[in-house]
């Protein structure tokens, strides 16, 4: 065998890796000068920019990779070899399980088929993540004995963002008594306590976040504190300890943070004590390495396979006319392949489909649209699909179904958080829950118009519930930005024709938008449909979504805060 190819095809993938996670810190690192001069726009393109830098940096190295391999590029006994040598080279890395990812998206590509073949790949490579291995210069320490007041005061000064803050000592005087109310109200300071916090800062949109834990009654506690920045200078903007609040800030339906983090695998750990119930790939997701977070769902699905018995059955729900939807129902989450053929008045195709998709992915889902990964051949065992769940993929989504043994493969599909369809949860939830479901789901239209994102489809079966009672947008195949739909007002029938008109009698163009139609179908339960009509007036004016448009076309960039108003230390104050 050729130990110059396999050595040149490792430098090859290193030199690549390297070039990644280079040009992915360096984006990074000019995030805290667009907070500092508070320049959205440059922020949010240089977020896009790191999105799209993993794929850009592919291409070169596959078709690199397949002129030196050529005949061989499906040789196992070869990429044993690669792995083998590439394995030696990462080893020591601190960074090593994201150079493994950054192996299987090569392999993946190179060899054909498109396999996932986890003897010639990396699975079960950790970073340097064991918890006694944390290098505590990944945080500051502040110690009880100084005061709360000092503390504060010292955490303040050593997170210098470059500007003035607005009201330093109110701040101050904010988060002392935010502490006084929710800790030492039940726990008492001792010798032990001792306060935590990452040394690095968690952009996004236009808020920066310190990530913190206290040492306090035997355990550590979390929080968070959230900094904002408009034209009088920082503040800090609350301060969180509850862990819903915290598990909603790293959410899948928030986009990812920009934060020039040295160890990714330590941070996760990190962030795993603050957020206990985040899986490892979540956090992944949540900090940007979302490629690696696919390598580590992959892992914990595998590991869940082998410690679950239940079959693969179809998702609840009504039916959809683009996507088949399943769950494993022990899992959280479910898989979306698209049809191989849509019923009118669906009339798009399945790369359309895709876009769609791809569109959410670089978009700030603004906490109201579900994050996906998107894979290829896709292995289930066969045993485990629910002879219905398997009628109904061979009669909608044959094309992308292959057997191989006792496997199912399935060559493309989509997963995403499982969540309770909002029109089912409408169905048996109390009067009281559902008046706080609708308006959660107009809350979740008008968040993601402001973010220039328009629903389409609109029904409440395309949008969930999630556990903390959130409602997100799910079904992304009619989506379309805002700004290039016209709302308009229904013109008024004038003659008897036009009054008793089948159809309407006026012209209606392809984006064309009546927001007054919308009470029609948006609501089914008729004991709140009033209130919900009502409560949400805005919805249905075709001068308020103008005016989102007319703020948007000016490039204005509305933040979405994930947590409540009431929780803000000054709600007066906007970014």
């Amino acid at each position: 065998m050729n130990k110059e190819l396999i050595s040149d095809i490792v430098e090859t993938i290193l030199n690549g890796y390297d070039a990644y996670i280079n040009d992915f810190k360096q984006i990074t690192r000019r995030i805290p000068e667009n907070f500092k001069n508070r320049d959205w726009q440059q922020l949010h393109a240089n977020h896009r920019e790191r999105l799209r830098l993993y794929k850009d940096q592919l291409k070169d190295i596959i078709t690199t990779c397949k002129a030196m391999l050529k005949e061989q590029a499906d040789s196992k006994e070869v990429w044993a070899k690669v792995r083998e040598s590439y394995f030696q080279a990462i080893a020591e890395n601190e960074d090593r399980e994201l150079a493994g990812t950054f192996f299987n998206s090569v392999f993946r590509k190179v060899f054909p088929g498109k396999v996932i073949d986890e003897a010639l790949m990396f699975y079960d490579l950790s970073g340097s993540n064991a918890m006694d291995s944390i290098d505590e210069s990944l945080f500051r320490n502040y110690p009880a004995q100084v005061g709360l007041h000092e503390a504060f005061t010292k955490i303040l000064e050593d997170f210098d963002f470059g500007v003035p803050y607005y009201q330093k000592e109110n701040d101050i005087n904010y988060l002392v008594e935010s502490v006084k109310q929710v800790i030492l109200s039940r726990y008492k300071a001792t010798r032990e306590t001792t306060t935590q916090v990452l040394r690095d800062v968690f952009y996004r949109n236009k808020a920066a976040y310190l990530i913190g834990r206290t040492y306090l009654g035997n355990k550590w506690m979390p929080f968070i504190i959230p900094f904002l920045h408009n034209e009088k200078g920082i503040f800090a903007d609350t301060l969180i300890f509850d862990p819903n609040i915290m598990s909603g800030i790293f959410s899948y339906t928030r986009s990812y943070f920009m934060a020039p983090i040295a160890i990714p695998s330590q941070t996760v750990n990190f962030l795993q004590s603050v957020i206990q119930h985040k899986r490892p790939y979540e956090l992944y997701n949540a900090i940007g390495f979302n490629k690696h977070g696919k390598t580590a769902f992959y892992k914990d699905f595998t590991n869940h396979l082998k410690q679950s018995e239940d079959n693969f059955i179809l998702a609840e729900g009504i039916k959809g006319m683009v996507m088949t939807v399943f769950t494993l129902p022990s899992s959280n989450i479910v898989f979306k392949l698209i049809k191989d053929h849509f019923e009118p008045p669906k009339n798009m195709t399945r790369q359309q489909v895709k876009e769609k998709y791809k569109l959410v992915g670089l978009h700030d889902r603004v906490g109201r649209m579900a994050d996906t990964h998107e894979f290829e051949n896709f292995r289930f065992p066969l045993n485990r699909i629910d002879p219905l769940l398997m009628k109904e993929l061979k009669t909608n989504v044959n094309s992308l179904l292959s057997i191989e043994g006792d496997t199912l493969v399935i060559k493309h599909l989509y997963i995403e958080r499982r969540l309770r369809p909002l029109n089912l949860y409408l169905e048996t939830c109390s009067l009281e829950e559902a008046k706080h479901a609708v308006d959660e789901y107009a809350k979740a239209i008008l968040q993601m118009a402001q973010a220039n994102i328009f629903p389409g489809d609109m029904m409440t079966k395309n949008f969930g519930v999630t556990r903390q009672n959130r409602v997100i947008f799910y079904d992304y195949d009619e989506i379309e930005f805002l700004h290039t739909m016209n709302f308009r007002a229904k013109p008024k029938p004038q003659t008897y024709d036009q009054i008793y008109a089948s159809r309407p009698w006026y012209e209606v163009k392809e984006n064309d938008v009546f927001p007054e139609d919308f009470k029609r179908f948006m609501i089914g339960r008729q004991d709140v449909k009033a209130y919900f009509i009502e409560n949400n007036p805005e919805l249905f004016d075709p001068e308020y979504w103008s005016g989102i448009q007319s703020k948007l076309r000016k490039g204005e960039l509305i933040h979405a805060f994930p947590y409540t108003e009431s929780m803000r230390f000054r709600p007066e104050e906007t970014v």
